[in-house]
């Protein structure tokens, strides 16, 4: 507590209305709401009940990072270790009580307050009762104390790394990411040597403040080439999150075939500012013949670049100059590398595109299921498909979208599960 207070976190004593937080070390959901209701504070929900690892994590880096990391949602570690082992159904399975059970507006107390809820299917509600009795679910714990799966999970964590690369490290007998860069016989891609040598600052997350200063900088960059060109954030920032891994953005010309160039330009001038620690440029493949996919988890065939910027420090929410360039002598480091990914859609297809970049993940998946077995469509991120009237139907915004496949028209801060 008096290292937190020496950071600039505020601490408290006693429990107050000031405070946000309630941080315990080895005590249950139940436990801690049972001593909340001892103090008379019967509306819990106001308050984000963490795991000390949150504090030490947060003052490690001098802020408060986000809770959703630090606290152990049990189903997304097993939904985690499912996809890492290659086992679709479960993982969904898990995926989809996790989506469920993060964003209910109250706090399951008993496995009772699960009863009428979608995706709660006896595997899930043992795990509960086992979490509120216990504190813990032992088919958990032992995941995370898995040899395989922690090093698995380390590995993928690095970007440009995925689950093929780091199974065959982890047979290589490799173990931290240590030894993953004193091994003289790995053949690292230019991907994965810049997601190493820039590892701690991509791991950490990215703020909406960091988020909007690079907004600003994309918009500025491209419409100095395409004045008329439409920059949209998306992902998780645009559904309203507070911090994210990257920061999407989505763009498109009105009237013009600009958007094949637009790019290129915008990636020439960014190298000549010395701002790309590292991009993969990625050409359009789009054919209509192809369309639409079969596939509901298909990816899309836009022209589009994934990045890794230099985003200064103490450049942010300054109305201009908020990214610079360190001059060549300058030794300290007073910039953070972020992820950015640039998607280029031609403006027909930008309402599908603005839809199926604005994720989640979850909701876009179960969305196209939803098109597919109870509409008869068949929805991607660049058409919607009628198979009954065999024609692709337009839609000039997401409203229209949703009003084809008969949706009340859902808001982007409402679909992260």
């Amino acid at each position: 507590m008096d290292l937190a207070r020496r950071k600039g976190f505020r601490v408290e004593n006693e429990l107050s209305n000031s405070v946000t937080h309630v941080v315990a070390e080895n005590n249950s959901c139940a436990e801690i709401l049972k001593w909340l209701q001892m103090h008379n504070m019967e509306d819990c929900s106001r308050f984000r009940l963490l795991d000390i690892s949150w504090l030490t994590a947060s003052m490690e880096v001098g802020r408060p990072v986000d809770p959703e990391k630090y606290h152990l949602d049990a189903f997304e570690v097993l939904a985690e270790n499912y996809e890492l082992r290659g086992n679709d159904g479960p993982c969904l399975a898990f995926r989809r009580a996790a989506s469920v059970l993060k964003f209910l507006p109250f706090t399951i107390v008993r496995v009772n307050d699960t009863e009428g809820l979608p995706w709660m299917r006896d595997q899930v509600k043992t795990i509960i009762e086992d979490i509120i009795e216990d504190g813990e679910s032992s088919r958990v714990t032992a995941v995370l104390n898995n040899e395989n799966y922690r090093s698995i999970k380390l590995f993928t964590s690095v970007f440009g790394v995925g689950l093929k690369t780091s199974e065959k490290w982890y047979r290589m007998g490799l173990r931290t990411l240590e030894e993953v860069k004193s091994n003289k016989d790995l053949k690292l891609t230019r991907m994965q040597r810049a997601g190493l040598l820039h590892y701690e600052d991509l791991l950490s997350y990215v703020s909406k403040e960091e988020a909007d200063s690079a907004s600003l900088f994309v918009k500025e960059s491209v419409q100095k080439f395409s004045p008329s060109a439409l920059v949209t954030l998306t992902g998780g920032f645009r559904r309203g999150k507070t911090t994210g891994h990257d920061v999407d953005f989505l763009i498109t010309v009105p009237g013009s075939r600009q958007e094949e160039e637009v790019l290129h330009l915008v990636i020439d001038f960014w190298k000549k500012q010395g701002l790309l620690l590292y991009y993969d440029l990625i050409e359009s493949t789009f054919e209509k013949t192809k369309l639409p996919s079969r596939k509901v988890d298909a990816f899309d065939h836009f022209q589009k670049c994934f990045i890794i910027l230099k985003l200064h420090k103490g450049k942010v929410d300054h109305g201009s100059s908020i990214i610079s360039v360190a001059s060549a002598e300058e030794e300290k480091k007073d910039w953070k590398a972020i992820r950015v990914d640039l998607v280029v859609s031609p403006f027909e297809q930008y309402a599908f595109a603005l839809l199926g970049w604005s994720g989640s993940r979850q909701f876009e998946r179960d969305l196209r299921r939803y098109a597919t077995h109870e509409k008869k469509m068949v929805l991607d991120n660049h058409a919607l498909y009628d198979k009954t009237k065999k024609l692709f139907l337009n839609a000039a915004s997401e409203e229209e979208i949703f009003a084809h496949l008969g949706l009340d028209y859902i808001e982007p801060w409402e679909r992260n599960a």
